[in-house]
């Protein structure tokens, strides 16, 4: 992904640490690396979150308790007191229109110079009528009335106003520093800033429109800049040789065929899509992405029998032990009368070190067509004959460095990532913008849409009556705590608890069980096994269950607390029942307080439509706490919002898009300084012709 830093090229002069501008030193410098700023280009990329704009008022507008900019003459001399370690007082008269007011400046006792008696000046502070005084903050420095000023994120060690006094040095030093890397026309039929104007005006605006101006602008230079990267990288992978997968398609036509069900038209154009990628002899790259139950591991089986039938390896790896077995469960079965190998490798194998032994040795050998596993995939001793084709699923719930890890196994590899939580166009832009992207938009014919009902916990009574005829029905039901164990910090039902109370008072009629983190993954899987063959028909889960556990009989989903999941996280969960024939519920025990609470409850019983859902949740919640920033690597913007800037990300990826297809792009002086930047920060040096 992308590492932005505010549109400057990090090159010469701008590369320079804060420390070397005037009176910034070694402990200065640890709090400015604290907020982000280390170089000079983080410094000037450091705009202001929002801008004062203070108008001068007359003392009879003004309200008690009331900030407000006041115009008037000193009155008296300023009388500066010290007391108490670097603590100061200034105390002064102000004669505004025909009143005489106190005013009081704390801890600033360098502005008693400028407070000359006699002197028109422009104050902002804190009225309080009673007393006929100002607890004032700043002096202004526009005596015609107005002053706009930007405010900045500070920090116990840095000081707003340090940061704008250094903003200030730094763009007198470096401002000729600065490069143009949008290019002319662009800037032109846009109305685009220069990029020294832009942080000129983001910085030391004169007026609001000045100020709305060069925002735009660095909104736009921000957009384009990520999206221009991820073009680059794109065109970095195209040149990238990777695996011509040929495989046999005869013999993939006949395994579909044998399938027990036919393939959503959906599901038919995903997997013609991801065939035709792997094989070319071009790298894949490619996400599939699909709502919950939308039939994304069959997809996957093919494509990793297509592998096989090419003389290549597969491997899958999954969020889950649980998750990782039943995906091996199935894979065997399906694939045992072709002849195909399954294994599966999770931190259970490897704790019988013989068998993981031999798991290896038949690995290594190529003897193994399909490996299975967890995050025990990736580790050192883990070597594939000749591996073509890596799988990741629930992908976002790995980090960066996994993924990485797990490609590197092989010789450049085809890539497919799955995830079942639907990612709006917002994020898709952004957080996946370098792969290619296959959507399965349909659901399976015979699937029946989930009722979901919003639950006050004053109605638990009727709920566990409506539990227990699902129950008596043959059904069985999930019920879902968010802790294991109670926590005196956060007042939740705990799944013990839980478990305790339902086994009580389904004592002699249904059988209950419990399942969570904590538990050994033997414990678990013994749990699991027992749910799937029906010899337990409740199971109280923490969301260890979220992700892929597939029971067909299963009917009904409780969760408590639901107000303390994010929405895609309660749409994952509600995605376990559902998966058979039956009706099925999901019921969502809460009490929000919020406006906020009670919304995303709504929205959960209003749609089943996970992109709408994701959308809602994106929109609530904003895209770092939808996925989670490190593990799906969503950029923090520092100017823009995907959310709020969305048709600028759009215009900015279609032009970015044009911009780097354009025959004359690297031969165009007017892409000079994008060029460079695109070498440098993107390509970490490397070429593309």
């Amino acid at each position: 992904m992308v590492v932005y830093k505010g549109g400057l090229v990090m090159h010469g002069q701008l590369s320079d640490s804060v420390g070397t501008l005037r009176g910034v030193g070694p402990k200065k410098v640890q709090g400015l690396n604290k907020l982000g700023i280390n170089t000079i280009a983080d410094l000037l990329g450091y705009y202001p979150f929002r801008y004062d704009d203070i108008a001068v008022k007359s003392l009879a507008e003004v309200a008690d308790g009331q900030k407000v900019a006041l115009k008037g003459i000193v009155a008296s001399e300023p009388v500066l007191a010290r007391f108490g370690r670097a603590k100061s007082r200034i105390n002064f008269r102000f004669l505004v229109e025909h009143d005489v007011i106190l005013v009081t400046f704390f801890n600033q006792p360098y502005l008693k110079q400028q407070l000359v008696s006699g002197k028109e000046i422009v104050i902002y502070g804190k009225y309080n009528a009673k007393r006929q005084a100002l607890s004032a903050m700043k002096l202004l420095a526009n005596q015609g009335g107005n002053d706009f000023t930007g405010v900045y994120r500070a920090s116990k060690e840095i000081k707003a106003t340090t940061i704008k006094s250094l903003v200030k040095d730094a763009y007198e030093l470096y401002h000729e520093s600065l490069q143009d890397l949008v290019p002319v026309k662009l800037r032109a039929k846009y109305r685009l800033e220069s990029h020294q104007q832009i942080v000129h005006d983001m910085h030391f605006p004169a007026t609001a429109k000045a100020a709305n101006l060069a925002r735009r602008s660095a909104i736009f230079e921000e957009f384009f800049l990520f999206q221009a990267g991820i073009q680059f990288m794109k065109k970095l992978a195209r040149k990238d040789e990777g695996i011509a997968l040929k495989y046999n398609n005869d013999e993939l036509r006949a395994f579909i065929k044998t399938l027990p069900f036919e393939l959503t038209a959906a599901q038919k154009r995903v997997v013609n899509e991801i065939c035709a990628d792997m094989h070319r002899p071009a790298h894949m790259n490619r996400l599939l992405q699909g709502d919950v139950g939308s039939g994304k591991t069959i997809i996957a089986a093919i494509a990793m029998y297509a592998a096989v039938t090419a003389g290549y390896q597969a491997t899958l790896m999954a969020p889950t032990e649980i998750l990782a077995q039943q995906h091996a469960d199935k894979l065997a079965d399906l694939f045992e009368p072709l002849g195909v190998n399954v294994a599966l490798l999770t931190s259970t194998t490897s704790n019988k070190a013989k068998l993981r032994q031999e798991l290896l040795a038949h690995l290594a050998k190529g003897e193994i067509d399909i490996l299975i596993g967890t995050h025990a995939l990736i580790q050192a001793d883990v070597e594939f004959a000749k591996l073509g084709l890596v799988v990741t699923d629930e992908q976002h719930r790995f980090g960066v460095n996994q993924r990485k890890d797990l490609r590197q196994k092989g010789a450049k590899p085809d890539v497919l990532a799955m995830t079942a939580t639907p990612i709006p166009r917002t994020l898709a832009l952004t957080a996946y913008g370098e792969m290619d992207v296959s959507i399965i938009d349909e659901l399976p014919a015979g699937r029946k849409p989930i009722k979901t009902s919003w639950v006050r916990k004053k109605q638990l009574k009727e709920l566990w009556g409506f539990v227990a005829q699902q129950l008596e029905l043959g059904s069985q039901a999930y019920v879902i705590s968010p802790l294991i164990e109670e926590s005196e910090a956060i007042d939740l039902q705990n799944a013990k608890e839980v478990y305790a109370n339902l086994a009580q008072l389904f004592k002699d009629r249904f059988r209950v069980g419990i399942l969570h983190g904590q538990m050994k993954a033997a414990e678990k899987e013994a749990i699991m096994a027992a749910f799937k063959k029906h010899e337990l028909d409740l199971l109280v889960s923490t969301t260890v269950i979220e992700v892929g556990v597939d029971v067909p009989n299963a009917t009904v989903m409780v969760i408590l607390d639901a107000d303390r999941f994010g929405l895609a996280q309660l749409h994952q969960l509600r995605g376990r029942v559902g998966r058979g024939s039956k009706a099925s519920y999901c019921l969502l025990v809460a009490d929000p307080k919020t406006d906020y609470g009670k919304a995303r409850m709504e929205t959960m019983v209003q749609t089943n439509d996970g992109f709408i859902i994701a959308q809602k949740d994106l929109e609530l919640r904003g895209p770092g706490d939808v996925l989670g920033s490190k593990q799906a690597g969503i950029p923090d913007f520092r100017v823009g919002d995907p959310i709020a800037d969305l048709k600028i990300l759009q215009i900015a990826q279609m032009e970015a898009q044009q911009v780097l297809a354009a025959p004359d792009f690297l031969t165009n002086p007017e892409n000079a300084g994008l060029i460079q930047y695109l070498h440098q920060k993107v390509g970490q040096g490397q070429k593309f012709d």
